[in-house]
């Protein structure tokens, strides 16, 4: 099965609203405020609290792992019209699906202490930030802002910050707020479209995609601080690039790339050097997602003939099915045993 439309596709249409009112519930908080030269909005304390940053992951001590992870978070729609999320547990296989409503919800990592999912969910005009625990329970939506569209989160390493893409200034900028919705803070100024945050390892720089110095639609990756200063561009490789993501010890970067029609996962040096091509395969490879190890990468593929989730080594090589379902499954994100986590 060729390209289909889910929710990468979202990167060239940025968003698409939700097929009907939302039937997966989440919290909904007052809103953060920004203007396009905002730097730092503070906003009141709020009584809904999300599970504290510092809790620690519960987990059986025989737990099997995988890559330094217990499971495999992901979407799809076998168990309805809309993609959910399901997590697939390592060594028992077992399926457990975490959202259910009548839109979709996208995933995004867990918190680095593994308590706690982001994701995008869908309204019925627009998508927005969440949080969740890690079993699905307690959702709250963290921007909820009328006829705007937010998504791509990315957890800040010490678990205290969101980064995310939005909208709200009239095309894509990075912004990062805290784990309530608060101290909004935009970090991209551009007229181009600035999106897809990964945060760097370290905490020190996030990687993002901006069409800035090409034509539009075609994207490279960038590195700038945290602040948003010192942008530099980490690939000009010819190929449409998507979804960076950042090894665990912040020396490569992986991400998909278009090159001629056909694509694959790479990975590159942080300071541009040592392009590879990972899968070199004629199915489509999507999403990489690095194992907390940094030993495996996962990902998503079609070579079976429907969108599979995969793991391979983090050359590239022994590819295998993890999920093996005849629905799609996409955009895996892994779930960090306790020895992992941090605390």
């Amino acid at each position: 099965m060729k390209i289909r439309i889910f929710f990468i596709s979202l990167i060239t249409t940025m968003f698409l609203a939700g097929c009907s009112n939302l039937g997966f519930q989440a919290q909904v908080l007052p809103p953060p405020q920004a203007t396009p030269t905002t730097q730092m909005v503070e906003q009141p304390v709020i009584t809904a609290t999300p599970p504290s940053p510092t809790a620690t992951v519960v987990s059986s001590p025989t737990a099997f792992t995988l890559g330094g992870a217990t499971g495999i978070l992901f979407s799809s729609k076998r168990g309805g019209d809309y993609q959910d999320l399901y997590i697939q547990e390592f060594g028992s296989e077992k399926i457990t699906r975490l959202t259910q409503g009548d839109s979709s919800t996208f995933p995004g990592p867990f918190s680095p202490n593994g308590q706690q999912i982001v994701f995008t969910g869908f309204g019925l005009t627009n998508s927005y930030i969440g949080v969740m625990n890690a079993d699905g329970s307690d959702p709250v939506n963290l921007t909820n802002l009328p006829d705007v569209s937010d998504g791509f989160p990315a957890w800040s390493p010490d678990g205290s910050q969101i980064a995310f893409t939005s909208r709200r200034d009239g095309n894509n900028e990075i912004y990062v707020m805290d784990l309530y919705g608060y101290q909004l803070k935009q970090l991209t100024f551009n007229p181009t479209d600035d999106f897809a945050p990964s945060w760097s390892p370290v905490g020190n720089q996030i990687a993002f995609l901006s069409d800035r110095d090409n034509s539009t639609g075609i994207y490279s990756i960038y590195i700038m601080n945290i602040d948003g200063s010192n942008v530099k561009r980490l690939t000009n490789d010819g190929g449409n690039d998507y979804t960076p993501a950042w090894s665990p010890d912040a020396s490569q970067i992986a991400f998909r790339s278009v090159q001629q029609g056909q694509s694959d996962i790479y990975s590159i040096a942080i300071d541009g050097t040592n392009l590879t091509n990972l899968t070199d395969d004629p199915a489509e490879d999507w999403s990489p997602s690095w194992s907390p190890d940094g030993s495996l990468i996962a990902f998503q593929t079609d070579r079976d003939g429907n969108w599979e989730i995969y793991t391979m080594q983090a050359n590239g090589s022994d590819p295998i099915n993890l999920t093996n379902n005849p629905t799609d499954d996409e955009i895996p994100y892994w779930k960090p045993s306790t020895d992992t986590a941090n605390p």
